[in-house]
């Protein structure tokens, strides 16, 4: 009988997809925090009170390592499994709307603002009047999640959806999604850091307030980074997503704060924003093309033939990722070469139709296995909007 050609090789051709779909900096992160933790197994390394987010450590001997130590280790199999699956899905879709090199930026700054929150609420907490708890101070914290707990708020926010689903078994509003997954990881599992999950939650809010815009180094910087000598090796691998456009990796975000105020607390938004506690998901009235939350430009995955709530949803997200860029202000050559040549973030127009191999470039540029994108094109009449939300939906 001929066997199953299919069967047989369905698992590693579809790990092996799924593992070439993810972007560079994503897998990085997974593959570091992975082998750390088998080779803390293969030597019998347990000493964590020596690298985890200890605060009294930190503070009387200003040991900042740990800031950074603490979220690349992890206690068991089950905890580093759980938050690289967690992992992935998230930074797949950050890197992909802003770029390799300005999500690896934002994973340091949430890991630095995670610690300097958890210390100082530690310390407030452990040594207020009313009723002091010293145990924060003592408590060693280690594992990624406190970093995804601000990426599911940053990402949450972007997306621009009404609902999220909590483990595939109810649904739960947007803006209590995070709030929600912070109070069952307290119930479900054991031995969990409510501090350091709630600094992830605080951090992310505070990004998405634009508290951290003053923090946010400009253009120039991601492109000095990606034009470095050393990294042509990393920037020139399929995963790597550049942040100022001009290749067929994907369009990403631009930050400008020429007209942006430094901080939020000085806008109009932040209060509206803190009135209603957490970010608002309807579409804000966007100035001259600016959003001082999330400056920049991203691809959205509305279709003209998609159902209202994806337009809504894609309407919002690209209402946030505009960049400063208005149609008074004319294109450059290099401009106009980005645009022609990556463009995922606008509707397109008769004009503006590529042909088929330049779409699907497109989409293998973005992180799309070839195979699957040259279907999903086809079967979306040339769209390259619908096409990509068949490829997420396949993902997801």
């Amino acid at each position: 009988m001929r066997p199953n050609i299919i069967t047989e090789a369905g698992i590693p051709t579809r790990l092996n997809q799924w593992w070439s779909s993810i972007p560079f900096i994503t897998s990085g992160v997974v593959l570091i925090c992975g082998v750390i933790y088998l080779l803390c197994l293969l030597v019998g390394y347990d000493s964590y009170d020596t690298i985890c987010f200890l605060p009294s450590a930190v503070a009387s001997h200003f040991q900042v390592y740990r800031f950074y130590t603490s979220v690349l280790f992890h206690g068991s199999l089950l905890h580093v499994l759980f938050n690289m699956l967690a992992l992935v899905p998230l930074g797949t879709e950050l890197e992909r709307i802003m770029g390799s090199v300005r999500l690896l930026f934002l994973m340091f700054l949430l890991a630095s603002t995670n610690a300097i929150l958890h210390l100082t609420i530690a310390f407030l907490v452990a040594y207020n009047p009313l009723y002091p708890a010293l145990y924060l101070v003592n408590e060693c914290s280690i594992g990624f999640s406190g970093v995804i707990f601000a990426m599911i708020v940053i990402e949450t926010s972007l997306s621009g959806v009404q609902s999220r689903s909590v483990f595939g078994l109810f649904n739960v509003p947007a803006k209590w999604y995070a709030w929600i997954l912070l109070v069952l990881f307290q119930f479900l599992a054991s031995n969990v850091s409510l501090l350091g999950h709630l600094c992830g939650i605080l951090s992310g809010f505070a990004y998405t307030y634009g508290l951290f815009n003053y923090l946010l180094p400009g253009p120039s910087f991601y492109s000095k980074i990606e034009g470095l000598s050393a990294l042509s090796v990393c920037v020139r691998r399929p995963g790597f997503i550049l942040c100022t456009g001009g290749t067929t990796y994907g369009q990403l975000p631009t930050y400008s704060n020429t007209s942006a105020a430094p901080s939020a607390l000085i806008n109009g938004n932040f209060l509206r924003n803190i009135s209603s506690w957490m970010p608002n998901r309807q579409t804000p009235t966007v100035q001259e093309g600016e959003d001082p939350r999330f400056p920049g430009r991203a691809r959205t995955l509305g279709s003209a033939g998609a159902e209202p709530a994806a337009r809504e949803a894609s309407a919002n997200l690209h209402a946030r990722l505009l960049d400063n860029t208005t149609p008074s202000e004319p294109l450059t050559n290099s401009q106009h070469t980005v645009a022609n040549t990556v463009r995922a973030d606008a509707t397109v127009t008769a004009d503006q139709v590529d042909t088929f191999d330049e779409e699907l470039k497109k989409l293998v540029g973005m992180g799309f296995e070839k195979t699957q994108a040259e279907v999903a094109l086809a079967a979306a009449d040339g769209d390259p909007n619908v096409a990509i939300e068949i490829l997420m939906s396949q993902q997801g």
